[in-house]
């Protein structure tokens, strides 16, 4: 919306000219959704806490969660405010990936909103059922594949890429949809399953967003993209601003989600942010580097995979409870060190997932 104001703008003064930069525009990205986050962010947890749309603990959960009964949820609306204004406001409007990877956003963070407020109206009910949340997951998905799938321009939109190795590029053909279907889902419920800490998820989503708005950048630049050996994709540069409204406004939430929390980011935030980051490795083909970045999601998800095989298979648990980080608390550590420690293993990840720009 501002680029177009500062092209019109520019013929009266050439100084406007320095929106046309992609980096500024994604560094305006990041602190208007920062700022949007401080602003509307303690009307909104007085407003949650007024309508007593608190959290809701697991019975079974570690004894310490109990005191967070109450606490507000459903801030991931937030969030996406955030991210929707400042993506709107500095992105190109024209580009089709920023209108996918604003509608992908949109239509998870529905379903966690729906999910969400089932689980407050009707009590202990269990929000959605599982049949009907992946159902309307995977339509998301399929429909946001067949899009990408038919509108591609050129065959590296539809390669899977395999870091470390310059020459190696897969061509999917129809298996392109079911690729996208696993990493779209996949990565919205991982990051579900990953926030159940103060800020556990949030800061690991903000690291991997931060991540991905560097690989989006340099596909989407023509030399750049040549010089580190990845597919260029046209136009593909742009979600950078997206990416950075992402990590203004994740960042902006962490401030209220820090232990001890204030507020909850809820099904609402966390489907939507899940499947985010899922769409924009999608459309950078960096779905390997995104699995590598994403280690803490993964192995939150394993965790809870193997504890179900587990216990039905033989009727014991592999770990005191799943997901993974609750293992960690049942065994005494203190919750902050689980966030923490996960935190540093992100980063790592995150680190390594950017070397492969480079080792090839």
């Amino acid at each position: 919306m501002l680029l177009y104001l500062s092209e019109y703008l520019s013929q009266f003064h050439s100084g406007f000219n320095v929106f046309q930069y992609l980096t500024l525009r994604a560094i305006f990205g990041v602190l208007t959704a920062l700022t949007i986050s401080f602003m509307v962010g303690p009307a909104m947890i007085r407003k949650l806490s007024f309508h007593q749309i608190g959290q809701q603990i697991r019975d079974d959960g570690p004894e310490s969660h109990f005191s967070k009964a109450g606490t507000p949820t459903m801030g991931g609306a937030l969030i996406l405010v955030a991210i929707v204004i400042a993506t709107l406001l500095w992105a190109d409007l024209g580009n089709r990936y920023i209108w996918v990877v604003l509608l992908v956003t949109l239509t998870f963070g529905a379903i966690g909103w729906v999910d969400d407020y089932r689980k407050l109206v009707y009590g202990n009910s269990k929000g959605l059922s599982a049949r009907v949340k992946y159902g309307w997951q995977s339509l998301a998905a399929l429909a946001t594949g067949l899009y990408l799938f038919y509108s591609a321009q050129s065959p590296a939109e539809t390669e899977l890429i395999v870091p470390f190795f310059k020459d190696i590029a897969v061509p999917l053909g129809g298996w392109y949809l079911l690729l996208v279907y696993f990493v779209v889902v996949g990565s919205s419920n991982a990051v579900n399953l990953t926030d159940g800490l103060d800020g556990l998820a949030i800061l690991p989503t903000v690291l991997i967003a931060g991540a991905l708005a560097i690989f989006a950048y340099a596909t989407g630049h023509l030399y750049i993209a040549k010089y580190l050996s990845i597919p260029y994709i046209r136009e593909v540069g742009e979600v950078a601003v997206f990416c950075g409204s992402m990590v203004g406004a994740g960042l902006g939430f962490l401030w209220f989600n820090a232990y001890p929390a204030q507020v909850f980011m809820g099904d609402v935030g966390a489907l939507a942010l899940g499947a985010a980051l899922g769409v924009v490795a999608v459309l950078v083909r960096q779905e390997l580097v995104f699995f590598l970045m994403a280690g803490v999601f993964v192995m939150e998800t394993v965790s809870v995979i193997l504890q179900v095989a587990s216990f039905k298979l033989t009727g014991r648990r592999i770990f005191r409870m799943a997901p993974l980080h609750h293992h960690f608390e049942l065994k005494g550590w203190p919750e902050p060190r689980v966030i923490v420690r996960f935190w540093i293993i992100t980063l790592i990840l995150v680190l390594s997932g950017l070397a492969t720009l480079k080792i090839r």
